[in-house]
């Protein structure tokens, strides 16, 4: 299993042009990759650098035919026209999806800061191992309080699903909206998570579970130990970012820890002001 998550800048490069094709391109040239989570998807926004005013969640979607298509919708808005403004992240797969949650993340007022909503998406795959969620998300960047919030309910999303996972006593109903569908505790979770991995918040995703849930770990420490995390951020573009880190991780709960053969960044395109991060897994 391959996996790619990226946070894609509305398909714009440090070269200012938006081009949904070669963010795939790119991913294509990385790996034959089966799961693809993208954040900072747009539609019709003119005013964004680069002007993205096509729907990218459909261009996106329909660059990879054979693959399901999950949008998680973060801003939803009237634009001019009356055209909705739409914001926020993708998951594309080749795997059936077997079915979607689309969580906002709390936003508490904070009006020191710009701010704006964030969503978490969630879907169950039928990965060749069995059902797998993969959740992608994007946290705030101003705002430490909002963020902090974002990161418990990750947490608290995470426990209900394991709980769903265990619960065998509950009632069954076949056929319609009540059926029972697949929630595994198996999970990776990937995102801009806007910290670093010295930040107390990166601590938190890992931290323990008193009830059984079982933890995330970060799949880059697994592989590669106290390996600094290669820098997924201002690695090209130097200009919004005049400092180099890394703030997109991939976590994976303890149950596909050794599954794990390798993980690595691309350091190479500057097709973004993010660098996209692979994850293989042993099916």
């Amino acid at each position: 299993m391959h996996l790619i998550t990226w946070n894609i800048q509305s398909c714009r490069g440090c070269d200012g042009h938006v081009d949904a094709k070669r963010i795939v391109d790119v991913c294509r040239d990385m790996a034959d990759f089966d799961v693809l989570c993208l954040q900072e998807v747009a539609s019709n926004y003119p005013e964004l650098p680069g002007s993205p005013e096509q729907n990218q969640f459909e261009q996106l979607a329909a660059l990879l035919p054979g693959f399901a298509a999950a949008d998680g919708i973060a801003t939803d808005v009237l634009g001019a026209g009356g055209r909705r403004r739409l914001f926020g992240n993708l998951i594309l797969t080749r795997y059936p999806l077997i079915r979607v949650f689309r969580h906002l993340l709390p936003w508490p007022a904070d009006p020191t800061v710009p701010g704006m909503q964030r969503v978490a998406l969630e879907t169950v795959l039928a990965a060749p191992f069995g059902p797998l969620r993969v959740t992608t998300t994007h946290l705030e960047y101003y705002s430490e309080i909002q963020r902090r919030q974002q990161v418990n309910r990750l947490r608290e999303l995470h426990a209900e699903a394991a709980q769903h996972s265990a619960d065998r006593s509950h009632a069954k109903k076949e056929g319609g909206p009540f059926q029972t569908m697949p929630r595994p505790a198996s999970s990776i979770l990937t995102a801009d998570f806007n910290f670093r991995a010295d930040d107390p918040l990166h601590a938190r995703i890992v931290s323990p579970y008193s009830d059984g849930t079982p933890a995330y770990r970060d799949a880059w420490q697994v592989r590669h130990g106290t390996r600094p995390h290669d820098h997924t951020i201002g690695v090209h573009d130097r200009k919004q970012w005049p400092e180099a880190f890394a703030c997109d991780f991939i976590f994976v709960t303890e149950d596909l820890a050794g599954r794990i053969e390798d993980i690595k960044v691309n350091l190479d395109t500057d097709a973004s002001d993010h660098q996209p991060v692979l994850l293989h897994l042993q099916d």
